[in-house]
């Protein structure tokens, strides 16, 4: 808002856009200089003046009762009326309520993510796409998009027969195990092992994969039935991260819809024989060939792919695809992408890859078939655990104990992921994101609790005293006020910059030092004063900071809670 304000003045009196003025705004590293900075150098060459001297020009034409403008060598500094600037603020958040910017323009981003394996577990690493990619859902709706979101289950593939060899082998049919999920996975590892001293049970394995293909019932009725246990224990998951989706759409679901593709393929002369398979060659951008035919005949992921995003876009209205995806897929991505610009689809180019790094459990992989796995409903169990425990220590008397204690156990973990950056790998630690001081969940979730109280708080004071609320912003002039002013404006810029990169950290970090900010001002300005006028004035920070942080916690998928 800040910089907003400055660009239409500055527009009128140089040759700049305000696009480019916008971009050309800094932040002084020395707050005494001014709050906003504008550097000359770029109209020193158009102008043919030394920065110095259009600086001192501009500082003549610029000047507003909503700022000074002082020349200060080559930059013009602006120093605000921090009073009025508040209260202008303020009055527009009472009317407009949170300002968004006008990012997507209607256009319509089909989201792929979360996307777990049928009957494998869900673990603390599938957690990335799934909360990467809600935030991204949630975010890109706000900035003027429609977001639309897929899970893209992984319910086809030859690791299906090697689980009903299994199954028939090991698994106990007539009765119902109390998790499903795990006796999966217990059976999936016990194939792979058993395999090694007899090999037999691959070729097994592969018939009970030719008689899936082939449509045979029985084949069916175990695929079903992994199926079925599956989403049902993937659904309490989803419940407790607030996650929902639009569409269920798995692999299977694109199994008559990929001839087509490699059809078309053929008919554009796009594909060649390479060792007994088909591929498309990617030589000229220094890539491995596409594999779209292995040698034996049977398609692979990339084909798939290509017939699902050919109805993301035209069957789905895809203005853009998204796929949020580990960044050890970054080769096939880019594969794909490429092999539908040879295709003829102008469109390719709005398809992005969004990667993301490992999550890691002390520093190691986990891996489903060799059972190294941290399953999410044990993390989610003992964060909310520990989260009790300590509430239990601070607020014994809290009401609802046990929601709120889920609320905060599965924030932290969501937060604790999502304030990493999404290329980075995570190194998950329970006792460092379940922690009610510094950069956590918890501690935004606690802050957003203190305003709800100081909100009731004034509230019971104002309806026994009988007072209407009544603002005079020159109580707000202070360091600490005018610094939580400043945090609550720069919103929209956190969201653009967060939506602009596909990038969630932005908006955890944000929220992050919008608390710390909020918490400086707390602890050094008595906030209920008893002075109508002074507490008016500072309650509307507080609103606007309890509306910020609200809807900051939400878009991540993080729940604001009124007490802790």
């Amino acid at each position: 808002m800040l910089k907003e304000m400055i660009v239409a003045s500055l527009a009128k009196h140089c040759s700049l856009t305000e696009q480019q003025i916008y971009e050309l705004l800094e932040f002084p590293p020395n707050e005494q200089l001014g709050d906003v900075a504008f550097p000359c150098f770029a109209l020193s060459k158009t102008l043919k003046q030394s920065p110095i001297l259009i600086a001192e020009q501009l500082s003549e034409s610029v000047q507003s009762e909503l700022w000074t403008a002082d020349a200060a060598g080559p930059y013009l500094n602006f120093k605000f009326n921090r009073a009025e600037v508040i209260k202008q603020f303020a009055n527009e958040h009472r009317e407009k309520g949170l300002r968004f910017p006008k990012l997507g323009s209607g256009k319509r981003v089909i989201i792929d993510m979360s996307s777990p394996n049928i009957a494998k577990p869900f673990g603390i690493g599938h957690l990335r796409s799934t909360m990467i990619g809600n935030a991204l859902y949630h975010l890109l709706g706000k900035v003027g998009y429609e977001p639309v979101n897929v899970n893209h289950l992984g319910d086809w593939g030859t690791q299906f027969g090697k689980m009903i060899a299994a199954y028939l082998h090991w698994g106990d049919p007539s009765q119902k195990s109390e998790d499903p999920i795990k006796a999966y996975l217990e059976l999936y590892v016990r194939f792979h092992e058993e395999a090694k001293l007899h090999p037999e049970l691959e070729d097994e394995a592969r018939e009970w994969f030719v008689k899936l293909e082939a449509g045979d019932p029985e084949a069916h009725r175990y695929w079903h039935l992994f199926i079925d246990d599956s989403l049902a224990a993937f659904n309490q998951l989803y419940d407790r991260l607030g996650v929902s989706f639009d569409h269920y759409l798995g692999e299977s679901f694109y199994n008559d819809k990929m001839d087509a593709v490699v059809e078309q393929l053929a008919q554009l002369e796009l594909l060649e024989e390479s060792d007994g398979a088909m591929v498309v060659r990617l030589d000229e951008e220094g890539l491995t060939p596409c594999i779209i035919k292995k040698s034996d005949g049977s398609s692979i992921y990339a084909t798939r792919d290509l017939a699902t995003a050919l109805y993301r876009h035209e069957q789905m209205g895809g203005d853009e695809l998204l796929y949020v995806v580990g960044a050890e897929q970054s080769l096939h991505f880019r594969q794909l992408f490429l092999v539908l610009e040879r295709m003829g689809f102008d469109w390719a180019k709005q398809c992005k890859h969004i990667p993301f790094g490992l999550m890691l459990m002390d520093g190691q992989k986990m891996s489903t078939r060799r059972g190294k796995v941290v399953f999410l409903e044990d993390v989610l169990d003992e964060a909310s655990a520990t989260a009790l425990r300590i509430i239990d220590e601070k607020n014994p008397s809290l009401t609802d104990k046990g929601e709120v204690a889920e609320a905060v156990g599965v924030g932290a973990v969501i937060f604790g992921d999502l304030l990493h950056s999404r290329l980075h790998e995570v190194n998950f630690s329970l006792e460092d994101i379940v922690n009610f001081e510094g950069e956590t969940g918890p501690y935004v979730q606690y802050t957003y609790a203190r305003t709800q109280s100081l909100l009731r708080k004034a509230s019971l004071q104002s309806e026994a005293a009988g007072t209407a609320a009544i603002s005079d912003f020159s109580f707000v002039s202070s360091d600490y006020a005018w610094q939580l002013a400043k945090a609550l404006m720069r919103y929209p810029d956190a969201l653009t910059q967060a939506a602009q990169r596909y990038e969630p950290s932005v908006v955890a970090h944000y929220l992050i030092e919008l608390a710390q900010t909020f918490n400086r001002f707390y602890h050094h300005e008595k906030i209920i004063t008893g002075n109508t006028a002074e507490q008016g004035a500072k309650l509307e920070l507080v609103y606007m900071t309890t509306e910020c942080l609200e809807d900051g916690l939400q878009m991540l998928g993080v729940k604001a809670l009124k007490e802790m």
